[in-house]
C-alpha cells in the first residue's frame, strides 16, 4: 500500500510554470527545482499535455508552459489528469465471504469512500494553480530574508 507523489510533483511542475509568466519552462529545469530525474517530470507533462494544462514546443527555446491562465486551472483538473483512480480504493483481494465482517466490509466502505472522493474533489475543485502561486509568494519572502 503505498500513495503516489503524482499529484504534488504536478502541482509543482505547474506552479513553477505559472511563475515563468507564459515563457517555456525545460523539464531539466523543472525537475531540478522538484529534485527528480527529468524522465519522470516528462511523464507528468504528457499527462498534464492528455489533459490540456500544458503545452510542450520542441527545438532550442522549446519547453513547456501552462496552456490555460492558471487562475483557470482547478487543482481538481490536475489531480485529475495525473492519478488514475480515486483516492482510496477496496480490497484488492476479495475478503473472506465466510467473515460476516468480510461479508459486509465492502457495502459499508463504497458509501464512505465515495463521500470521502466527493470531499476532496469539491476541495480542489476550489483551489487554483494561481492560489498555490499566491501562497508561496510569503514563503519565498521569508527564504530570501534567511540567506541574506
Amino acid at each position: 500500500m503505498s500513495t503516489s507523489s503524482r499529484f504534488s510533483v504536478a502541482v509543482h511542475v505547474l506552479a513553477l510554470m505559472a511563475s515563468a509568466e507564459g515563457e517555456p519552462v525545460k523539464s531539466e529545469h523543472v525537475a531540478h527545482s522538484v529534485n527528480t530525474n527529468p524522465v519522470v517530470i516528462r511523464r507528468i507533462l504528457c499527462a498534464l499535455a492528455r489533459a490540456g494544462l500544458v503545452v510542450s514546443q520542441t527545438g532550442a527555446a522549446g519547453g513547456s508552459r501552462l496552456a490555460r491562465p492558471p487562475a483557470d486551472i482547478t487543482l481538481r483538473e490536475v489531480y485529475r489528469a495525473v492519478e488514475p483512480q480515486d483516492v482510496f480504493s477496496l480490497h484488492r483481494q476479495p475478503p473472506n465471504r465466510k467473515c460476516p465482517v468480510g461479508m459486509n466490509i465492502g457495502l459499508v466502505l463504497e458509501d464512505v469512500l465515495r463521500d470521502v472522493d466527493a470531499a476532496i474533489d469539491d476541495v480542489l475543485a476550489g483551489i487554483t494553480v494561481d492560489g498555490v502561486l499566491e501562497s508561496l509568494k510569503p514563503c519565498a519572502r521569508s527564504a530570501r530574508k534567511r540567506r541574506r
